[in-house]
């Protein structure tokens, strides 16, 4: 296989891993839907890409894997809103951002089972709340 099809077939990954969170973001009615996600899957897979094979063999990945942690705590960040009964909303939005793009990563290093596990586990911790008469 073609390097630069690997590279798609990556990205597309991440798109569906993305799209599957979102659409369960969506289906919530959070303000963080299909759209966020996907888009935030597929920046942080793109940057894994470029940072694989972008930067040449000196490069190092790992620095931009890390770029990508610190910059999208600020994005997750952004939904957080703290209510005038002084609670805390929008965590789990958050953290779904925070996770997706963790699942981006993942998915931009090739890593094809350990992305779906991942996205199915966190699928399952979002929908788990409600099964158990919770959040």
């Amino acid at each position: 296989m073609s390097p630069e099809l690997e590279m798609v077939l990556r990205l597309l990954l991440a798109v569906a891993m993305g799209g599957l969170i979102g659409l369960e973001r969506q289906h919530a009615k959070k303000p963080a839907g299909l759209r966020t996600h996907v888009l935030v899957c597929i920046g942080a897979a793109l940057f894994t890409i470029a940072s694989i094979y972008g930067f040449g063999e000196g490069s190092d990945p790992a620095r931009v894997a890390a770029g990508v942690v610190a910059g999208i705590g600020f994005l997750g960040a952004g939904t957080i809103i703290r209510t005038p009964e002084g609670i805390l909303v929008g965590l789990t939005t958050a953290s779904s951002i925070w996770a997706v793009a963790a699942i981006g990563l993942v998915a931009g290093a090739g890593l094809y089972i350990l992305t779906p596990v991942a996205t199915l586990l966190m699928l399952i911790v979002l929908r788990l709340p409600k099964w158990i008469g919770g959040e």
